[in-house]
Parts: structure tokens; C-alpha cells; sequence
């Protein structure tokens, strides 16, 4: 009796598929922000370096006045 109420209940479980969509979305929203912050520590990592770059063309310029 209460084997074929348990197989009852799981068949019906796996044949539910109402918050599937939901669990997808979540999954594909969590995946965006975790490529979104992995590419911001990239970018901030290479920030210092371009600045220092930066700074050492900007001091071997000469400006020279009108």
C-alpha cells in the first residue's frame, strides 16, 4: 500500500515541470553575473598597469607652447 502510493507520488513528481523555467533562469542569471564580475577583477587587475603606461608616455612628452 504504501510502496504504490510512494511510486504514485514520485511519478507525479516527475512528470512536474511548473517551477523548471524558473530554475533555468536562475541558473543562467547566476552564470551572467559571475562572468560579469570575473571580467571586472580582469579589468581592475589590469587597470595599474595601462595607468603606468600611460603616465611613462606622458612624462617622455615635450610640450612645447604656442
Amino acid at each position: 500500500m504504501l510502496r504504490s502510493v510512494l511510486a504514485a507520488l514520485l511519478k507525479r513528481f516527475h512528470k512536474e515541470d511548473h517551477g523548471a523555467i524558473t530554475v533555468d533562469w536562475i541558473a543562467i542569471t547566476a552564470a551572467i553575473v559571475m562572468l560579469g564580475i570575473a571580467a571586472s577583477f580582469y579589468v581592475a587587475s589590469s587597470v595599474p598597469e595601462v595607468a603606468d603606461s600611460v603616465v611613462g608616455y606622458m612624462d617622455s612628452v615635450t610640450v612645447v607652447p604656442d
